[in-house]
């Protein structure tokens, strides 16, 4: 179950806010809105309101822990840009863009998942998984002995190097 906040029409430039989307993308709820306090970005302030009503959202419409919680994605996309003029010299004018942004937070349960052992695997299986359990178990040795022909490498250079000093020796009998 995942839970989705929305922020629209933010006037901040999109590149400037997802500086800051960046550093909490991934991040527990609590871990994120700690460092958003403290970050000296215009940027966070908006962010930090997404990510506190998504959470508020999880918790009052979804009725999950609070907790729990971490953040699976935000993204930040490009809004409408408002269009400026600035007179400039010789009677032009110069464009400015004012760029705005859409702000889109989705939370979701953290799902702790504990990984089973390979021996622990082989007795809870039945007697025709075995065999399957058996063999994703022996595959990593076969992987260790692709790795082990390094020293067949080392001969093949010093094979290599013993080759110009045969050729320095023709030279000098010529």
């Amino acid at each position: 179950m995942e839970v989705i906040a929305k922020a629209r029409f933010i006037r901040m430039s999109p590149r400037k806010v997802r500086l800051v989307a960046d550093l909490v993308r991934g991040k527990d709820v609590s871990a994120a809105i700690a460092q958003l306090k403290f970050l000296r970005k215009d940027a966070a302030r908006p962010i930090w309101k997404c990510i506190d009503s998504a959470v508020a959202n999880a918790g009052h419409n979804h009725q999950m822990d609070k907790s729990n919680l971490y953040i699976k994605a935000i993204t930040v996309d490009g809004g409408p840009t408002l269009k400026r003029f600035r007179p400039r010299a010789h009677g032009t004018a110069a464009s400015i863009l004012k760029r705005t942004s859409h702000i889109v937070v989705t939370v979701a349960p953290r799902e702790e998942v504990v990984p089973a052992s390979a021996a622990a695997a082989l007795v809870a299986a039945p007697a025709g998984a075995k065999k399957a359990v058996a063999a994703k178990v022996a595959k990593p040795a076969a992987a260790k002995k692709v790795a082990t022909k390094k020293p067949a490498a080392k001969a093949t250079k010093a094979k290599a190097a013993a080759k110009p000093a045969a050729k320095a020796s023709k030279a000098k009998k010529a």
